[in-house]
């Protein structure tokens, strides 16, 4: 294994051995019943829920790369009806950033980075059997406000959301932590 894993490995052993875990301990019931869909920044990890004061227990927080829905009923969106329906969440936060790296990525970039890795045009190709539409799939967005708006709308009208499930889309800073809102249920 690589130096950082072994590392990892280390520190997780004198972790439960010192019983570090128990300041942890909650149960899988979030505490606020609110999930947040957020991106996998990693300005984000810790930033977010001190800025928003969200403690160990408090939410369920689902991340991936720019805080989007791509499939109404792809992973996303089924963990958020487990959240709701299992959980018992009653509010989603969709949580975007500034200067997002989703912002202005095209797909025939990151197929050339799989090339340059050793993906061959054929394995690329072999997703179509899926019925993939690999560059749709890959991009990201032009506007980071539009972006949660829309998926902040998808979540909205899923025919398996229930209606007693409010939705809001927000932006934050990722250097600040300051949260400004795009929509709000309320409006």
């Amino acid at each position: 294994m690589s130096y950082i894993i072994d590392e990892i490995l280390s520190h997780n052993e004198k972790f439960v051995a010192d019983k570090q875990y128990e300041s942890f301990d909650t149960t899988r019931f979030p505490n606020k019943r609110i999930a947040v869909l957020s991106c996998m920044d990693t300005r984000l990890t810790e930033l977010l829920p001190a800025a928003l004061n969200f403690k160990n227990g408090d939410i369920k927080i689902i991340t991936n790369a720019g805080a989007m829905v791509t499939h109404p009923y792809g992973s996303v969106m089924r963990s958020l009806l487990v959240a709701i329906y299992e959980l018992g969440v009653r509010e989603i936060m969709v949580i975007g950033h500034y200067g997002c790296g989703m912002k202005g990525l095209e797909a025939s970039q990151l197929i050339q980075k799989m090339g340059e890795r050793g993906i061959t045009q054929d394995e690329i190709e072999s997703i179509k059997s899926d019925n993939i539409d690999i560059h749709k799939w890959l991009s990201g967005f032009e506007n980071p406000v539009v972006s949660v708006s829309e998926t902040t709308a998808l979540i909205k009208n899923h025919p398996l959301i229930p209606k007693d499930v409010h939705v809001y889309g927000f932006l934050i800073d990722p250097h600040t932590g300051k949260l400004d809102i795009i929509e709000n249920e309320e409006e």
